[in-house]
């Protein structure tokens, strides 16, 4: 197996997990007689625990090298797949969602760090691809999680059992890591780093985008069960309509914005996304459900790549730059699944993607920040130290 292909299995076992968890929320939620709010708020805990394991996972990788942190930290992230479905009862569903996340953060950037140095060292962009075969191993999970769903499978062996064939993918796939190279004089990685006013702008059309995005990805299943009464299998397969049509998205997104410029494609996702809120909140069978969610999907796909190029672009360095944007959409990350549960317990359902259809709407406003400068900074090395994607949504 070469380095592409080993960091590759990587990205799409790491996406395979958040997959496989999403279209069992359900069942969890059912299983330990959880309300909207309540189930809200343990959804809340994977991206604390995220936002909590990012700068330990630089540092473990700067002190033990990229390769040996992503295979241990993929195996952490599988392991931890099983956990939210064994919990008893919800405090030690909060604890399991915390571990969760944990791994999932610090994994996440770990690998991206890895694919940076290994697209150095190629001499040709392979990212995209990488996030693009993220979303294809959660649609894979998704998939295999639907007909689980829908066969009634009990999601602790549905989940132990993915743990288990991740786990050994993985193993696979991280023996052929590309090999670190020497760190000497290379100085430790801060522990936080905070958005400057220069890119404040940048970062809210990012905290839109990623909103949206932990929004669907975390209530799809849900909002389809509890809004149009569609059974497990058939509302599980929601979530995998909203990432099937990212996947596709992001798989094209390089040549559309090529083609059009960043502020004519944040603009079309943006409206397109919006038409796609308002799909979602008028329907009440499945079919219109999934259109509305195929929409979401494909409006958002490419925006946090956009903000995280614009934001490499005019910050003092491509890596401030990022790592200001990079917080905000982790803080986006934070909220969107908390804040959905409390707008859907308090109010309703529809009026929780009512307020999702409205930042789009902001969106689409913003989008001419994207605009690039007029001589932008290149980028640089300092990327890899700083660039992440958010747990369970696109890579």
């Amino acid at each position: 197996m070469s380095h592409h292909r080993a960091i590759a299995a990587v990205f799409a076992a790491h996406g395979a997990v958040a997959g496989s968890l999403a279209t069992r929320v359900p069942w969890i939620q059912d299983h330990l007689h959880l309300g909207p709010g309540t189930l809200g708020l343990a959804l809340l805990c994977p991206s604390i625990g995220a936002f909590v394991g990012m700068p330990l996972a630089s540092r473990l990788a700067y002190r033990f090298g990229g390769r040996a942190a992503t295979r241990v930290l993929l195996a952490l992230w599988c392991a931890a797949l099983a956990l939210p479905a064994l919990a008893p009862a919800p405090a030690w569903l909060f604890v399991a969602f915390l571990l969760y996340g944990t791994a999932a953060g610090m994994c996440d950037v770990v690998m991206n760090a890895h694919a940076v140095v290994l697209e150095r060292h190629l001499g040709r962009s392979i990212i995209s691809g990488l996030h693009g075969l993220w979303c294809v191993g959660s649609l894979a999970g998704g998939g295999i999680g639907a007909l689980a769903a829908q066969a009634e499978v009990d999601a602790r062996l549905h989940l132990g059992a993915i743990a288990l064939v991740l786990l050994g993918l993985g193993a696979v796939a991280g023996r052929d890591l590309m090999p670190d190279g020497s760190t000497a004089g290379v100085p430790a990685p801060r522990r936080f780093a905070l958005p400057s006013r220069a890119i404040l702008a940048i970062g809210l059309v990012g905290f839109c985008g990623t909103f949206a995005e932990g929004a669907s990805s975390n209530w799809a299943a849900v909002y389809l069960t509890e809004v149009t009464a569609a059974g497990p299998g058939v509302a599980a397969a929601g979530y995998m309509t909203f990432m099937l049509c990212m996947a596709g998205a992001r798989l094209a997104g390089d040549r559309v914005i090529g083609r059009f410029g960043p502020v004519t494609v944040v603009r079309a996702g943006g409206a397109m996304a919006a038409v796609g809120g308002v799909i979602v909140v008028t329907a009440r069978m499945p079919l219109l459900g999934f259109a509305g969610f195929a929409l979401l999907g494909l409006g958002i796909a490419v925006i946090v790549p956009l903000v995280f190029t614009a934001a490499g672009n005019i910050g003092p360095t491509p890596g401030e730059g990022v790592a200001g944007i990079a917080t905000i959409t982790y803080l986006s990350g934070l909220t969107a699944p908390a804040v959905t549960g409390w707008v859907a317990g308090g109010v309703s359902y529809p009026a929780a993607f009512a307020m999702i259809t409205g930042v789009m709407v902001l969106l689409t406003l913003l989008a001419p920040v994207l605009r690039p400068a007029p001589a932008a900074a290149p980028r640089t090395a300092s990327l890899a130290l700083t660039s992440a994607r958010r747990p369970g949504t696109e890579s």
